[in-house]
This record gives structure tokens, C-alpha cells and sequence, in this order.
């Protein structure tokens, strides 16, 4: 077995354990509650390790790759092409998740069962508008410093292809300086792969702390919902994975392998950046030129989450079906566009779905007191959001990848990505 298999069966051990002792814990605790708070400190030191990483691995990787392309003309053309595929796929992301709803119609069983918060209910969650200087606002960083110690990949992203085509464009007295960076993105990859041995125990108290305080009923009176949304999910993937043969051909599904570990660690800790590090790891595995991997897949992390997507219009819906609301198709449709805007302004923002929804809810006067059907089953939900995002940005960049003639060979499996040759 190799370390990588080896890691993989840990984090399963990791989930199901989380879930027994969870269990035990709501069952037989008398305070379930204070017992989720501190084991969600495990939790939460691991996810602050992996945003110790993120931000220097993301600029190194990024400034290296450009820097080697050495043509301005190529970054544009690149960014171009990855943005034309995050939009479409935002919009199969978004259309699907409003055909599915308006299929299976889980709010009408929400509204039977009588666990339909009052209207006037506070949700809790603080609404954000989106507009076009709040975007441009928070798209270039007023300081790389600041932008870096709030992780905001996307100001990372715009401030390293800045540095980049300026290093590449200085030439050969820039080498020194670029050859340094290239050492520090192999020192990252070493130490995420020192951080990643503790993703097996996050992962045990992630999921025994959402057990602990939910309790696993919460599971069965949203079963339907939740379970419709999963299965909306699968739908997502398989579409994804279609349109990854329609451009890339069969050997797509190696990649999806490849995404094994990066996809369960999104699950399990209910978060896509968690698995950022691994993605990278994998698409290089995969044969995507490491310079146009970490060139794509930080821009997919701001702009193409699939998952969120679709999970955004099934439940703003559900919402609307739970209260007995029926929106015209026109209205609809409007809304669906108006998430795909207000979307992209919150890149970064904690529980950022939620928050979107809740501005789209005060937009079509859809009483923002649905939120409460969400809160309590949230994690679970964004379990399978954050899995979906890792695939999405995975095939994202491998198609990239195959437009530009980037995508080579796959590496061998036991490789250790520390030590490869940033291409």
C-alpha cells in the first residue's frame, strides 16, 4: 500500500470513527454540546495549518509558472479560456440544480411536515449585497501583505501573475529571484505533506463534533431533502465527468482517481481549500504542466464552484416551496442569474453559500427565516459541496490544460511531488 492509499484508508477510519463516537457522545453525554466545541478545535488548528500553506504555496507555484511561460500573451490567453469555462460551468452548476429542485420538490414535504420556521424569524446570517465596486474592491489587494494574511486567493492570484509577467518580462536577472521562489514552493509541497498526516484525526473530530451536537436525527427529519440534494450532486458529477470525455477523452476518469484523496478530504472536513494542496499534487500527477495548474486552479477556487452553484438554486427553491411561494419560470430564471453574479463577489466569505442565499431571499421576498432549515444540516451539506468543487476545479484545469497542449503524461504514482521539477 502506498503512503498515498495509506492516508486515504486513514481518513476513512478518521470518518468512521467521528460518526460512533459522535453518536456516543449526544447519546450519552450530559453537555454534547461543550464536548463539539472542543473537539472542533482539533478541527480547527488543522484548517488553520492548511491556510498557513495556501497563501505561500499559491504565490511560489503561480510566479514560477508564469515567469517560465515568459509571454504575457499566454497568461491572457490562458485566463481567458479558464473563465470561459468557469461561467459555463456555473450555469450547468446553476441550471441543474433549478430543474432538479423544481423535479423532486423537496420544500413540499418541508412544508407538510410543520418544521417551517415563522416568516418573521431571525436567521442569523448577515445578508451582502453584490455590486461592482464591492467586486473591484475586493479583486486587487491594496497590499499583497494583507491579502496574503486574509488568504484571499483571488488578490494572491491577480498580485503573482503581476509579479510573474514582470520577472518574466525582466529576463535573466530576474533568474536568481525566480529560482529562490521555485525553492520555496518545493519547501510548501514538503511541508503540506508534513500537515496532511494530520488529516485523519481532523477529520475523526470534525465529524464527531457535527454528530455531538446535531445528533443524527437531524439527519432523519431532513432525509428527503438532503437526500435528493445528494443525488442532484451525483448528477453533477457525472454530467462534469461527460463533458471531461467530450474534451479530454476517456482517460479522465484516471484523473478523477487521482482526486481520490484531495475529493474525501474536501468531504470530511467540509472544505474545498483544505483539499487545495492535494488538488494541485494531483493534477501534476495527472500530467497537467505544473505552471498552468497553479495558474487555473487558484481562479477556479474564486470562480468556478460548481457544488456551491447548484446547492444556491436547489435551496433558494426549497425555500420558496416550504413556504408555499410558487416563482414563475421567468422569476426563476432571473434568479438563477442573479447567483451567478452575486456569487462570484463573495469569494472568501465564511459560510459564503448561506450568505448568498440570503441576499437572494430579501431580493424575491422569500422570507430569510428559511435559512433556519439549513442551518443545522449545513455541514453535511457542504460536505458534498466542497467534494463537488474539487472535481469541478480538477476537470476545469486538466480541459484548460488539453486546449493549450499542456497536459502530458501522467507521473508515476509513487512520485514524491516535493521533490518534481516545477514545469
Amino acid at each position: 500500500m502506498t503512503n498515498r492509499n495509506r492516508l486515504t484508508t486513514y481518513i476513512l477510519v478518521g470518518l468512521v470513527l467521528g460518526i460512533v463516537v459522535g453518536y456516543v457522545a449526544n447519546t450519552n453525554m450530559a453537555d454534547p454540546a461543550g464536548f463539539a466545541d472542543k473537539m472542533s478545535l482539533v478541527t480547527t488548528l488543522f484548517l488553520r495549518m492548511i491556510k498557513m500553506v495556501i497563501a505561500p504555496l499559491v504565490f511560489s507555484t503561480l510566479v514560477v509558472g508564469i515567469a517560465k511561460m515568459g509571454d504575457a500573451k499566454e497568461v491572457g490567453r490562458i485566463g481567458v479560456k479558464a473563465l470561459g469555462w468557469f461561467i459555463i460551468a456555473s450555469l450547468i452548476s446553476l441550471t441543474l440544480g433549478l430543474i432538479l429542485v423544481n423535479i423532486f420538490r423537496p420544500g413540499d414535504a418541508m412544508a407538510l411536515s410543520g418544521h417551517v420556521p415563522a416568516a418573521t424569524a431571525s436567521s442569523g446570517i448577515t445578508t451582502t449585497g453584490f455590486t461592482l465596486a464591492d467586486f473591484v474592491n475586493h479583486l486587487v489587494p491594496a497590499s499583497i501583505v494583507d491579502g496574503m494574511a486574509k488568504n484571499e486567493i483571488l488578490q494572491i492570484v491577480i498580485f503573482s501573475i503581476f509579479f510573474g509577467t514582470g520577472a518574466a518580462a525582466v529576463g535573466a536577472r530576474a533568474a536568481p529571484l525566480v529560482d529562490a521562489i521555485d525553492g520555496v514552493a518545493h519547501v510548501m509541497l514538503k511541508v503540506t505533506s508534513y500537515v496532511m498526516n494530520f488529516a485523519p484525526i481532523a477529520v475523526f473530530a470534525a465529524v464527531a463534533s457535527t454528530i455531538a451536537k446535531s445528533g443524527v436525527g437531524v439527519i432523519a427529519t431532513y432525509g428527503l431533502f438532503m437526500g435528493e440534494f445528494y443525488i442532484s450532486m451525483v448528477l453533477l458529477w457525472l454530467l462534469l465527468i461527460l463533458i471531461g470525455v467530450v474534451f479530454v477523452g476517456p482517460r479522465i476518469l484516471k484523473l478523477i482517481a487521482m482526486l481520490r484523496e484531495p475529493t474525501i478530504l474536501a468531504f470530511t472536513c467540509a472544505s474545498s481549500e483544505a483539499a487545495y494542496p492535494k488538488t494541485l499534487e494531483g493534477l501534476e500527477r495527472f500530467g497537467v504542466k505544473n505552471r498552468l495548474a497553479a495558474f487555473v486552479l487558484p481562479i477556479g477556487y474564486s470562480f468556478n464552484l460548481d457544488g456551491s452553484m447548484l446547492y444556491c438554486t436547489f435551496a433558494s427553491i426549497f425555500i420558496a416551496q416550504a413556504y408555499g411561494i410558487e416563482l414563475p419560470l421567468s422569476t426563476q430564471l432571473t434568479m438563477m442569474l442573479v447567483l451567478m453574479l452575486t456569487s462570484k463577489g463573495i469569494a472568501g466569505v465564511p459560510r459564503a453559500s448561506l450568505v448568498v442565499i440570503a441576499a437572494t431571499l430579501n431580493q424575491f421576498h422569500i422570507p430569510e427565516a428559511g435559512l433556519l432549515l439549513l442551518l443545522g444540516i449545513d455541514h453535511f451539506l457542504d460536505m458534498g459541496r466542497s467534494a463537488t468543487n474539487v472535481i469541478g476545479n480538477g476537470i476545469a484545469t486538466a480541459v484548460v490544460a488539453k486546449w493549450e497542449g499542456e497536459l502530458g503524461q501522467p507521473v508515476a504514482e509513487e512520485k514524491d511531488m516535493s521533490t518534481a521539477t516545477l514545469r
